[in-house]
């Protein structure tokens, strides 16, 4: 497979704190990478390592295959866009006067493409409405516009739908699957935002404490969050050796509850319990949320 990043043993130590220890990291050419993880996990501090804003303690990484202490990383990362933390906008120029300085800063050789950049985020109307009259989802489609320019093939977005209404979010979601089926632009996508991002993802890596937990593709998530039935009943001493007696796979969830990931036909299962003596008091059917797995994965606690 061909990775558009690659981290090995990267590390980023602060005098009392440290943002990434030992981080290891795979975006595949083509993904929607989810980055997931609570705030102060380490992930503005890896997307600010990945844009040349600050640089590593320790280990490596790749950016299409050139390392980052290489010469050319430089000319490697004019394939990339960013929009970290906020927007960075002239709050008091249009939506095309921000494009066009960003053109300038490029050196790029004409404007030729800021219409249809415009046009692709949603802003080919705003004409002479300065920027700080945007809304706040606005000002993002514009930061991702300004990411754009010079037609970079790998977009980093550091908390994108943060703080927007859900019609901002929507459309952020939008663009971002257009840019990625329609452009082919990988996209590594940082957010705390678990069931938005579970609408975009095709692979995703779990980070707490500066470590990566573990990666895996949509499709493995999905096979990890399965369905399952949630079953309270009235004899908790004897329910779990019930459901082992039973050969079914579950988790406990309390002394008097478990969820049952076998699959089963409540009936029969019902009759089971009761001819053990239990009754059962509580069934429903659930699917395991992203937020369920990744706090499985992290824990619970706060990284504040």
């Amino acid at each position: 497979m061909e990775y558009v990043v690659t981290a090995n043993n990267l590390c980023k130590y602060y005098p009392k704190f440290k943002a990434l220890n030992n981080f290891s990291m795979h975006v595949p050419k083509g993904a929607i990478y989810g980055f997931v993880g609570r705030n102060g996990a380490g992930k503005t501090t890896l997307i600010r390592l990945l844009t040349g804003l600050q640089h590593p303690t320790g280990g490596d990484f790749t950016i299409y295959g050139t390392a980052h202490t290489d010469s050319r990383i430089c000319a490697v990362r004019r394939r990339m866009g960013a929009v970290v933390e906020t927007p960075s906008l002239y709050l008091d120029k249009t939506a095309e006067e921000n494009l066009r300085l960003q053109y300038r800063t490029l050196g790029l050789p004409s404007f030729d493409g800021i219409k249809e950049l415009l046009e692709l985020v949603g802003l080919h109307d705003t004409g002479t409405k300065k920027a700080k009259k945007f809304s706040l989802g606005m000002r993002q489609r514009l930061g991702i516009a300004v990411a754009l320019c010079g037609n970079p093939d790998f977009l980093v977005l550091d908390e994108p739908i943060n703080g927007l209404d859900p019609q901002g979010i929507i459309e952020i979601r939008e663009l971002i699957l257009k840019l990625n089926r329609e452009r082919g632009v990988t996209v590594l996508i940082s957010s705390h935002i678990l069931d938005e991002l579970a609408k975009l993802a095709t692979h995703y890596g779990f980070v707490d404490s500066g470590h990566m937990v573990r990666e895996m593709s949509a499709a493995e998530l999905e096979a990890a969050c399965k369905k399952s039935m949630f079953l309270e009943t009235d004899r908790p001493e004897l329910l779990s050796t019930a459901l082992s007696e039973l050969n079914l796979e579950y988790r406990l969830e309390s002394d008097s509850s478990a969820s049952i990931f076998s699959s089963i036909e409540v009936t029969p299962l019902v009759l089971a319990l009761h001819e053990k003596g239990i009754s059962v008091k509580k069934l429903t059917e659930r699917d395991e949320s992203l937020e369920s797995f990744f706090l499985s994965l992290v824990g619970g606690g706060s990284n504040e």
